[in-house]
């Protein structure tokens, strides 16, 4: 008898029957356009990063580049590249990042569609908390209504104490009230009024420079970023996103439910608290350095599963690249829209993370 050919040649080596063939062929085809669309995403923000550094008030020429980089050309060109703009970029990639995984993260933990640093008041007890570190114990001085000379550590560990109050206070609702994702949302609007008015309490005592500052600082703005800064934050975003990435099954499996991920020997409460915790600790960093940036973490992860779907191993990772495309965009449009003037990133941000979020509850009811 001639074999049967539909069981012979790469069927074989994929599960002797043609269904696990067929099966195993649309895996991989899914898993290759995602692969695609994180790769896609990745050439959008190189390209945004190529055009932010080669533009503004100097344009330098694409042709002189490799030079400067080399460090053959010395000058103004160089000095612009090395100490302005690049540093600003590797600032909104690297917050972009970090706001955006945060976004994900928080959204898979709760399993609510609402939760980002911003809506759970993260994002305002962790400018509350810097505000502290500025009005309180005068954490540094500025000039001229610049925060860039601000220590950021002192202000990043007063950021992550506020950060884990309003983190340990929504973790204790859920786990004494048995409380729903809305009222989790609920609970961290309240807080996020309660620091706000924090910190506005702390203005009304500052001195006009730490107003400046203070003010400034609520804006949301990358201008003042320094290589110092960037090596806190990338250090952090890094860290922080291993572990969400090397944790991404068990978000995977929190979300058919918390009896499910018990049955299959995930320790729920420990994740739960560890990725808060993680999720705050990053989103203080990027507040202490740059200030409150809504939307990111809110808007990013959103667009990403209408992209990809809600696969967390895929989610976490394109979720970064994303968050850092769109914060850099934001970013090159602050900087061109009424140029010389630079608008802060953080007003950008809510300009087009608005729209974008209506555009999503009206169209993608099926993600929520």
């Amino acid at each position: 008898m001639e074999p049967d050919t539909e069981y012979t040649g790469s069927n074989v080596e994929r599960g002797s029957s043609p269904g696990a063939a067929e099966a195993v062929d649309a895996y991989e085809r899914h898993v290759r356009r995602k692969v695609g669309v994180v790769v896609g995403i990745l050439g959008i923000l190189l390209a945004l990063a190529a055009y932010s550094l080669l533009t503004g008030p100097i344009e330098i020429p694409l042709s002189q580049f490799p030079a400067i980089v080399a460090g053959s050309v010395e000058g103004t060109p160089a000095r612009v590249i090395w100490n302005i703009r690049l540093p600003r970029i590797v600032a909104a990639i690297g917050a972009g990042f970090g706001l955006a995984v945060a976004g994900a993260v928080l959204q898979s933990l709760l399993r609510n569609p609402l939760a980002s640093p911003y809506t759970l008041g993260i994002s305002q007890a962790a400018a509350f908390g810097a505000a502290v570190a500025i009005v309180v114990f005068g954490a540094g001085s500025t000039t001229g209504g610049s925060f860039a000379s601000w220590v950021p550590y002192l202000t990043g560990v007063t950021a992550f104490v506020a950060t884990l109050g309003s983190t340990g206070a929504i973790l204790l609702v859920s786990r004494l009230r048995r409380a729903t994702p809305e009222t989790l949302v609920l609970t961290g609007i309240a807080l996020g009024a309660f620091f706000s008015a924090g910190t506005s309490m702390l203005e009304y005592f500052a001195t006009n420079v730490q107003l400046s500052a203070l003010i400034a600082w609520r804006f949301g703005n990358v201008s003042n970023a320094t290589w110092d800064g960037n090596l806190l934050l990338w250090g952090s975003a890094l860290l922080a996103g291993g572990y969400f990435v090397h944790r991404s099954w068990a978000y995977e499996v929190l979300d058919a439910g918390d009896d499910t991920a018990r049955t299959l020997g995930v320790n729920v409460t420990r994740l739960r608290v560890a990725g808060m915790v993680i999720a705050s600790l990053l989103t203080a960093v990027v507040v202490s350095l740059f200030g409150v940036i809504g939307f990111v973490g809110l808007v990013v992860p959103h667009i990403v599963r209408r992209l990809i779907g809600g696969d967390e191993r895929f989610l976490i990772v394109t979720s970064s690249v994303a968050g850092g495309a769109l914060l850099l965009a934001s970013d090159v449009v602050a900087r061109r829209i009424i140029a010389p003037v630079v608008l802060p990133v953080g007003i950008l941000t809510a300009f087009v993370g608005v729209p974008l979020f209506l555009y999503l509850i009206v169209n993608g009811r099926e993600y929520w």
